[in-house]
């Protein structure tokens, strides 16, 4: 078996004495594959994902990237880790700065991560990637709509070419209307650029879309793990059956993989 670009090795973490918000999680992320982490809120799912971006550290158990220990005080280590490993935030709104014209948001990791290279024709080629023309650039995220905000977001994370993608919760702030817009944007960019994609999600349909493996995580505990196709078509846990009972469809679903 090959070695998992990321992986979470027996992974607790406590907050004060007694709250477990994950409780024994392992996790493997393949490379060029897609790992959908479903659950409630409440379930964990904020906590591994911080784990995985490395904004945070176990309590105990192990985080590796690249078969190697991810080591948060290594910030060579991390930077690169960062550049290799970017994140679409669930709300466009917050996630952009409102300040800040469309082109400098799109080439600020490029800035922060010393990214060599024609920034401004970085951002040209990664706006029109997601879809937006280049006379976004002078424009402020205020007068873009919802959906175009998210591609904005996007953008940025895919301007210094990582190789994994963290979308976390990437639709749910957006209308129904361009969900499905947003849905397959990601599925083409990630079968274009041979992203790894990593998707945290309360919404089981989407991930249907996106991902080969789910991971179904309940009360900070992995309770069902298989091939996607499995898990929604004949989920063994009744949480599973749960949440699938609960989770209206997109239109046009078809699982992946």
């Amino acid at each position: 078996m090959s070695t998992p670009l990321l992986e979470l090795t027996g992974v607790t973490r406590t907050f004060g004495r007694t709250t477990q918000a994950l409780r024994g999680v392992d996790l493997r992320v393949e490379a060029g594959r897609g790992v959908g982490i479903v659950g409630e809120s409440g379930a964990g799912k904020s906590t591994l994902l911080r784990l995985l971006l490395a904004l945070d550290s176990p309590t105990s158990g192990t985080v590796t990237y690249r078969g190697e220990p991810l080591d948060r005080r290594d910030r060579s280590a991390v930077r690169r880790f960062r550049r290799d490993v970017q994140v679409v935030f669930q709300d466009p709104r917050s996630s952009l700065d409102p300040r800040q014209r469309v082109g400098s948001i799109v080439a600020e990791p490029l800035r922060s991560l010393r990214v060599e290279g024609d920034h401004r024709a970085r951002v040209r080629e990664v706006l029109a990637s997601v879809g937006l023309d280049a006379d976004v650039v002078d424009r402020y995220p205020a007068q873009f709509s919802g959906g175009q905000r998210q591609r904005i977001a996007i953008a940025r994370a895919l301007a210094p070419r990582p190789s994994v993608l963290v979308a976390d919760e990437p639709v749910s702030a957006l209308d129904v209307s361009v969900r499905r817009q947003v849905v397959d944007l990601l599925a083409r960019l990630r079968d274009e650029h041979g992203l790894t994609l990593v998707l945290v999600s309360h919404d089981i349909a989407i991930v249907g879309q996106l991902c080969e493996r789910t991971v179904v995580l309940h009360d900070g505990v992995v309770v069902e793990e298989g091939a996607t196709r499995e898990v929604l078509t004949a989920p063994r846990e009744p949480y599973t059956q749960r949440l699938l009972a609960a989770v209206p469809r997109l239109p046009d679903a078809t699982p992946a993989g």
